[in-house]
């Protein structure tokens, strides 16, 4: 037999008889699943609002609006 056949079965096959798991695998926490909130049905649509074209306005206006009165010192 091929020592690397060994080398990969070996650890396989003694992992398997072992009647433990690992001290590191975690386990399920039953606080965490008692506080999950129940699924709920919702359409995709749900929220959708149809949205029309606008008639186009002045910029200039609402710039000078929203701007500092005296310009950002950049």
């Amino acid at each position: 037999m091929r020592p690397t056949i060994l080398v990969v079965a070996l650890p396989l096959i003694v992992g398997g008889c072992s009647s433990m798991p690992p001290t590191d695998v975690p386990t399920p926490d039953e606080d965490l699943f008692s506080t999950a909130r129940s699924i709920q049905y919702r359409t995709p649509l749900t929220g959708y609002v149809a949205r029309q074209p606008a008639d186009p306005k002045q910029w200039k206006r609402q710039n000078e609006l929203q701007s500092p009165s005296k310009g950002d010192a950049s």
